[in-house]
Parts: C-alpha cells; sequence; structure tokens
C-alpha cells in the first residue's frame, strides 16, 4: 500500500522527508554519528588524560607513582591544575638523592670504624604470618 502525501504538500518534496510508517534514514544515520562521535570523543581524552602517565613511565618509579595519582586526582576531581602538574612534573627528570646519601653514610661508618651494615634479607612471604626462619628446616 502506498502512502499518498498530503493534499497540501508540493509535488516535489526534498528526500528526507518520509511517508507516514516508514523508517526515518537521516534520524538513524544522525544516531549513528552521534553515538559513534560521543565514543571517539571520549577514547580521545582518556588517551590524552593518560599522556602524563605514559610520560613518566620511563623515568623513576616514586616520580612515575606521583605522577599517576596526580592524574587519577585530576580525572575524578576535574581539576585540571592537577593534570597540568602532573604533565609538567612527567616532564622533569628527578635526580637520584639515594645513591650519594648511602654513599656519604658508608663512608661515614668506615671514618667511625663501624662495621659494614648486614645486608637485608629478602623475605618471602609465608602463608602463616610470620617469616620462616633460614636453618630452622621447617617449610612455610
Amino acid at each position: 500500500m502506498t502512502s499518498l502525501p498530503h493534499g497540501a504538500a508540493t509535488e516535489h518534496l526534498p528526500f528526507f522527508i518520509t511517508p507516514p510508517g516508514s523508517t526515518d534514514i537521516l534520524m538513524v544515520i544522525a544516531t549513528l554519528t552521534l553515538i559513534g562521535s560521543v565514543l571517539l570523543a571520549g577514547v580521545a581524552f582518556l588517551h590524552v588524560h593518560s599522556l602524563p602517565e605514559r610520560m613518566a613511565h620511563r623515568g623513576q618509579k616514586l616520580q612515575f607513582e606521583i605522577v599517576a595519582v596526580l592524574c587519577l586526582l585530576a580525572l575524578f576531581t576535574h581539576n585540571h591544575a592537577l593534570w597540568v602538574i602532573a604533565l609538567l612534573l612527567a616532564f622533569v627528570d628527578l635526580p637520584d638523592f639515594a645513591t650519594p646519601m648511602n654513599r656519604i653514610a658508608r663512608a661515614a661508618e668506615v671514618v667511625a670504624g663501624l662495621p659494614p651494615p648486614e645486608p637485608r634479607e629478602e623475605r618471602a612471604p609465608s602463608g602463616h604470618g610470620h617469616p620462616a626462619k633460614a636453618g630452622d628446616g621447617t617449610h612455610a
């Protein structure tokens, strides 16, 4: 059954005017375009937002963790200043202060005649809440 246009309508209707009861193709295309553009904008936003974390990944662990926390805070609080601080911190290479300080401490111990410190033992976590002693014959 063909639906006839209204009597007051002109003879040449534009292509985007649909007859009653049929699917509006232009609205379907506009809806799909809107959904796609919102998804792409979200992906682009999150990609740009994670830029400082990806830049700081090449640096030190502490610097990376600080930048990651600042980026998360900026994401959840919508505070753009935190994101800018994270970006600037990702650009800067933080110097290693721990190694020279450890060397100074070791040199001071040698000058004072103190014995060198014992190396730390890396303990594997046991399932019982207390570390197993080395050489006691028990298995954790």
